[in-house]
């Protein structure tokens, strides 16, 4: 049973905006219940609207996130979940042209999610299923990278570089083993899905949930730093997230490099292709050509 107040022809939402950013083309800006409010449908993948709505009230005072206004399943209306409207910038549009003092802080207030992410605690990795937040017995699409690499098509990819890939991904999955630590993972950590205030640098919310798992508290800070890989502000997230985080293994950078690997692979081997997908494509191709987990994309 959905929880929270129907829509109705009489409450909205009266019309429907698509929200820039994402490449979904599922989020849309609504007015419904006499507020602005966002609009999530869920048309490929319907099974995750219940499990979205349980994540955001599971964190919410916690880590900024909406409010769950309306959620459905399915029937009359296709699955969806309404929230509200939150007010901010996304972080890859006030993080470019942000001076000394704003970058600062907004490696204060990110790192801090990051940080809360990772003290919520699982027994062990796995998939969410349903509402309740059950997990699922698979604890990742493969069983490793190695098997996540070889089940991907990269398009322009000769042997030669697949193997050298191969040979990453195999010293990637060693490391991965060592981590013995399960939370709640994000897995979608990036600057579009991060609001923040633009003048103070806080974070106002954490949006689009849909990757969301038990796994490692590396994976974020991985994906975080994706295309900000030896930069002065991924220098100063680390060093706020170590210093607030307890319980981190050594290098935790290298190990959040290796967790990104997962969604790298992914992204990379998409047939449509956007700016993201290129971005990642390249830096894949450098760690590939590099043999290191920490190349930089030219």
């Amino acid at each position: 049973m959905a929880r929270g107040r129907a829509l109705t022809p009489t409450t909205g939402p009266a019309s429907a905006v698509p929200l820039a950013g994402g490449y979904s083309g599922e989020t849309f800006a609504v007015e419904a219940f006499g507020q602005q409010a966002v609009l999530r449908v869920y048309g490929r993948h319907p099974e995750r609207a219940p499990i979205d709505a349980a994540l955001l009230r599971l964190v919410r005072g916690l880590v900024p996130v909406p409010d769950v206004l309306d959620v459905r399943r399915g029937g009359s209306q296709p699955p969806h979940v309404l929230t509200s409207y939150v007010t901010g910038t996304r972080l890859d549009i006030v993080l470019p042209r942000a001076g000394a003092v704003l970058r600062a802080a907004l490696a204060d207030s990110v790192s801090a999610v990051l940080t809360a992410l990772s003290g919520m605690p699982f027994v062990r990795p796995g998939l969410f299923v349903d509402a309740d937040l059950r997990l699922s017995e698979a604890t990742a699409p493969a069983d490793g990278l190695v098997e996540w690499l070889d089940d991907h098509e990269l398009p322009g990819w000769d042997a030669g570089r697949r193997r050298a890939l191969r040979a990453v991904c195999l010293e990637a999955d060693t490391l991965l083993d060592t981590v013995d630590r399960t939370c709640l993972v994000h897995s979608d950590f990036n600057p579009k899905n991060l609001l923040v205030d633009p003048v103070t640098g806080s974070v106002r919310a954490l949006l689009d949930w849909e990757f969301a798992h038990a796994g490692s508290p590396y994976t974020d800070l991985g994906n975080l730093l994706r295309f900000e890989r030896g930069t002065d502000w991924a220098h100063q997230v680390l060093e706020r997230f170590v210093g607030k985080t307890p319980s981190l293994q050594a290098d935790p950078l290298r190990l959040g490099y290796a967790s990104d690997l997962w969604a790298l692979i992914e992204l990379a081997g998409r047939s449509v292709r956007h700016d993201v997908v290129e971005r990642a494509d390249a830096l894949l191709r450098a760690i590939a050509g590099s043999g290191r987990l920490d190349a930089v994309a030219p």
